[in-house]
């Protein structure tokens, strides 16, 4: 029996939270409810909306134009926050799953963090990604969907002490994330379908990504 991505990310929450202690739980559980307070998911780019163009490069450095995507057929947009973030990985290698359904779908999926290049292929190579892996360095394009936030101060003391270095997986040290979020887009750019939450141990389901690309 297949089980879920909701099924894997809740069963690698469970895990995860029994080994962190009670206070750094605190401090990660304080931080997701304060971006869920800013109403950040109803503020992002939501259906019906257009979708701002983009060019980004890839893992290998080549530019990738969602305008010219979108000349091919729908596209699909993971904005995930790093190679570095569990969730992002299961989410990932979910994804690169199903994509033979995405491509039969007449859809194409790329994903985009805000990880510099190198960390990029890094992550595209670890988790044998056969779809674009982009770099929104300095988070210009996930802020033009709306989706970017900064970590709180004792938030970022919380990830340093799990050894994340966010400074030098994004190249800066704005320490600003995007939502994890995931679009369909029409070919005339529109927002057909969309998932965001403010809290990141969820995600798209793929099969509801290849449900709403069967729709267009």
């Amino acid at each position: 029996m297949t089980i879920s991505l909701a099924e894997q990310l809740k069963a690698q929450n469970q895990a995860g939270r029994a080994r962190i202690p009670t206070e750094k739980l605190a401090v990660m559980d304080r931080a997701t409810a304060d971006v869920a307070a800013s109403g950040i998911v109803g503020s992002s780019l939501g259906v019906g909306a257009i979708a701002p163009d983009f060019s980004l490069a890839d893992a290998n450095g080549s530019k990738v134009e969602l305008s010219s995507l979108l000349a091919k057929g729908p596209v699909v947009l993971a904005f995930y926050r790093g190679g570095w973030c569990p969730y992002c990985s299961t989410e990932l290698r979910a994804l690169q799953a199903k994509l033979p359904e995405i491509t039969a779908a007449n859809g194409t999926l790329v994903a985009i963090s805000p990880q510099t290049p190198d960390n990029s292929l890094s992550t595209a190579e670890k988790l044998e990604l056969a779809f674009p892996v982009l770099s929104d360095e300095g988070n210009r394009v996930a802020d033009s969907y709306g989706l970017v936030f900064t970590l709180s101060e004792d938030l970022r003391e919380v990830y340093a002490g799990f050894g994340l270095d966010l400074p030098k997986a994004n190249g800066d040290d704005t320490f600003q994330l995007p939502l994890p979020a995931t679009y369909v887009l029409r070919t005339d750019g529109t927002i057909a379908w969309r998932y965001a939450d403010a809290d990141y141990t969820k995600r798209a389901e793929p099969d509801e990504v290849i449900a709403a690309l069967k729709a267009l």
